[in-house]
């Protein structure tokens, strides 16, 4: 069962229930261990959510042709380096020192109700501070690092099987 092998279709479901066990990881990690999200990692779901999306949304269509798959795989490039953006900014974010990072700021139920949405998302990203608190580790990285790590691997997924040449 060798996934290099599979046909388009099943590499990108694959690449749809990776986005989803994900997801469904951090859902858990919410509502069972009790690890709240942080602003910068609600949006990092939404990347994930987006990727995820587009992984189906392109295992459903299954096109034959190299355009129609590099438009797939060039449109799910783009929403894992979005992700990858907000997960090395919240990266960044943990690894400065305490005293040089500054509150997240409100939840972002009340900044979104009281700012637009581009006003939440920048204020966000140059959010610190409770973003920095680090309250999960696996083998020695953080949620974002590893949130990072699936979003490369991802992106390079959704690229090595929309732009491979087919098996004849």
């Amino acid at each position: 069962m060798n996934p290099l092998r599979w046909n388009y279709r099943a590499q990108f479901l694959l690449g749809f229930l990776i986005c989803a066990g994900l997801l469904a990881y951090a859902i858990f990690l919410q509502l069972k261990i009790g690890l709240e999200p942080c602003p910068l990692c609600i949006f990092q779901r939404i990347a994930f959510a987006a990727l995820g999306l587009l992984f189906l949304i392109g295992a459903l269509h299954g096109p034959r042709d190299r355009a129609g798959r590099g438009t797939y795989g060039v449109l799910a490039f783009i929403a894992a380096a979005v992700g990858m953006g907000i997960a090395g900014r919240h990266v960044y974010v943990q690894l400065l020192p305490k005293d040089m990072g500054s509150s997240c700021g409100p939840p972002l139920a009340f900044l979104s109700e009281t700012m637009g949405p581009f006003e939440v998302f920048r204020t966000v990203l140059t959010g610190t501070g409770d973003c920095g608190n680090i309250d999960w580790r696996f083998l020695g990285l953080t949620m974002p690092m590893w949130s990072l790590v699936w979003f490369v691997l991802l992106a390079a997924w959704a690229l090595f099987v929309s732009f491979r040449t087919p098996r004849v």
